[in-house]
């Protein structure tokens, strides 16, 4: 299985992208603001740990798309 993630600013050109994808015979589903935040967090973890002291504020505001 093979995962593709777009985003966009238009809602109206997302639809089409989608709409195309499923022509194709493939599954789409809009991520939710919840999935979005734990891929960053997913990515910010494989990116390593440094065991310094980090802002939560800050990091937590890195994690929004």
């Amino acid at each position: 299985m093979e995962t593709l993630i777009l985003t966009g600013d238009k809602k109206s050109e997302m639809r089409l992208i989608a709409g195309i994808a499923r022509k194709f015979g493939l599954k789409t589903r809009k991520l939710t603001i919840a999935e979005i935040e734990d891929i960053a967090l997913l990515k910010a973890i494989k990116n390593g740990e440094t065991e310094e002291f980090v802002d939560t504020d800050q990091f937590v505001k890195s994690l929004k798309p």
